[in-house]
């Protein structure tokens, strides 16, 4: 069953339009910039080895990858260069600390882009050691489904649509919640050039010491 917005899960903070055309224009430089030194890649899930239909990258000093032989991480590295990953765009990292309600910096920004078939199954954000730092998501480009709900896979979901500028934060007692994207709606945004939409991650790994 889908639930109202009025029943999103305790700690989710959604703020539609936070960012303007030009704020959203100056995010896209960045990203690109950003992928010419790592370049997006079709991650595979663990065991089966299923390829994703996003494609993904990131940025920050550790990036989260997967594959088939070792599954869902962390790590420094590209998985095809082997490079470092870039820096972390200022732009993002400021975000954080005006929205993030967190004393430590993230330490990374995943970057997936969606195509018009590419979809995100449920899933907990999980492999970062440290729950008391938020999720903070990054809508850029066409207007995609987004749901949510809560921390039992299989449960309850409420669904909202995210368009370019919106930003959400997994916080609180949302941290864990199961969330996904189910589709996206071609020819939302005029933002990317080729359309699709491009979605920031921005999470806290390690835990303060």
């Amino acid at each position: 069953m889908t639930r109202t917005m009025a029943d999103l899960p305790d700690g989710f903070r959604f703020l539609p339009d936070f960012l303007d055309r030009a704020a959203q224009e100056a995010l896209v430089e960045d990203i690109r910039a950003v992928v010419a030194a790592a370049p997006l890649y079709v991650p595979a899930m663990p065991r089966t080895g299923k390829e994703m239909s996003v494609r993904m990258t990131n940025c920050g000093t550790l990036g989260w990858v997967t594959d088939k032989e070792r599954g869902y991480r962390y790590q420094e590295t590209h998985p095809k260069t082997g490079k470092h990953w870039p820096e972390m765009p200022a732009r993002l990292r400021a975000l954080w600390e005006v929205l993030a309600d967190y004393p430590l910096p993230p330490e990374a920004c995943l970057v997936n882009f969606y195509d018009d078939t590419a979809k995100m199954g449920m899933h907990q954000d999980s492999d970062e050691a440290d729950m008391k730092a938020p999720v903070l998501s990054i809508s850029l480009g066409d207007t995609c489904l987004f749901r949510v709900g809560g921390t039992e896979r299989g449960g309850k979901a409420a669904s909202l649509k995210l368009k370019s500028g919106d930003i959400v934060l997994l916080a609180g007692k949302s941290r864990l919640a199961f969330h996904g994207v189910t589709r996206t709606y071609p020819g939302t945004s005029t933002l990317l050039k080729n359309g699709g939409r491009i979605n920031l991650t921005l999470r806290r790994v390690t835990a303060a010491p």
